[in-house]
């Protein structure tokens, strides 16, 4: 976000939709937003996730590439 105040371009996703995006469950993307790992918004008794703040948290994530067997 250019500029911190101005809205109007960014996407707000639920919290179903970003669990379908990270193919994880509802009560995972809620653990994540309220650890503060996952920035959101709060509407009422609601949460929406800005789509850039998935993106980055999917770009960030580090994969173990370590094996059991070696």
């Amino acid at each position: 976000m250019a500029d911190e105040g101005n809205f109007s371009d960014v996407r707000f996703l639920t919290v179903s939709e970003v669990a379908d995006v990270m193919r994880v469950s509802k009560m995972t993307v809620y653990r994540l937003v309220h650890s503060g790992d996952l920035p959101a918004v709060r509407f009422g008794r609601s949460y929406r996730v800005p789509e850039s703040a998935v993106q980055k948290v999917l770009r960030d994530a580090v994969i173990d590439r370590r094996s059991d067997t070696a």
